[in-house]
């Protein structure tokens, strides 16, 4: 169980600003949804916290100074799913998802009984038992995907970073990977940020959004307080209803046909 605190972070591509001065504090054990359009910043964010890309600004887990850890200390603190990640075709599924375990193997050691215990239960969580002999190039994108989040799960880190995780499944096992996460950080005290296209599900399964635009903050705080149709609009260009379930407090993000707003 661990809290990120965020200081100040940015991010440069050449002379392209893609984050400006991104501050905030998660604490342990609460999910933190990403919201924006495309180049808004939010898998340059995910990219800094994952030590991935250079960055301005400073990052503790718990009040310790990422930059003082190394690559394999802090992927035991942080797990990471990119948005597009390199997938070996002639692979396992068993055999990938086993790389999560590579930060508690010595350099010369192998993967250990509990290792493979580890690997075996979060494949059985995500359903994913029948692919595990299979190579990663017979599977469709989506199993791939879902194989990728389990080789992030099976890292067993107190924080996760999930750079559009559902993006390539379909809306079945959207749920089942999205209720996976939300049993594992309820049972875990997993602190988890995500970067979701989709607002309706950003909404649903997090605890509070941040919206981001141009590498800036334009909103945080509830799901409620965030998706207002009007921000919608003046962010993502569109014309949209936003509805609010009166059982649940779900907020549900319905686009509307004939307007494109100015």
């Amino acid at each position: 169980m661990s809290e990120l605190t965020l200081n100040g972070i940015s991010v440069q591509y050449g002379d392209r600003t893609a984050l400006r001065s991104f501050s905030d504090g998660v604490p342990a054990g609460e999910w933190v949804g990403l919201i924006g359009p495309n180049g808004a910043g939010k898998s340059s964010l995910l990219r800094a916290v994952a030590g991935l890309v250079q960055y301005g600004g400073a990052m503790y887990v718990d009040g310790v100074d990422l930059a003082g850890l190394g690559d394999r200390d802090r992927a035991q603190q942080i797990a990471y799913v990119p948005q597009e990640p390199l997938i070996p075709g002639d692979m396992t599924a068993f055999e990938y998802v086993l790389l999560g375990r590579n930060p508690y193997i010595g350099y010369f050691g192998g993967a250990s009984r509990h290792d493979r215990s580890v690997v075996d239960d979060v494949l059985d969580r995500l359903r994913l038992r029948e692919f595990a002999d299979r190579m990663l190039g017979a599977l469709s994108g989506g199993e791939r995907q879902r194989v990728v989040l389990a080789r992030a799960l099976a890292q067993e880190t107190p924080i996760l970073l999930l750079d559009e995780p559902t993006s390539a499944l379909d809306i079945g096992h959207q749920q089942q990977a999205l209720e996976l996460v939300t049993e594992l950080r309820e049972a875990q005290q997993l602190t988890v940020i995500s970067a979701l296209h989709d607002l309706t599900l950003a909404g649903t399964y997090t605890d509070r959004l941040v919206m981001l635009d141009h590498g800036e903050v334009i909103a945080a705080g509830p799901a409620r307080e965030v998706l207002t149709a009007e921000r919608l609009g003046a962010v993502y260009r569109v014309c949209v209803t936003v509805d609010v379930d009166p059982e649940d407090g779900a907020v549900i993000v319905v686009p509307r046909r004939g307007f494109l707003a100015s």
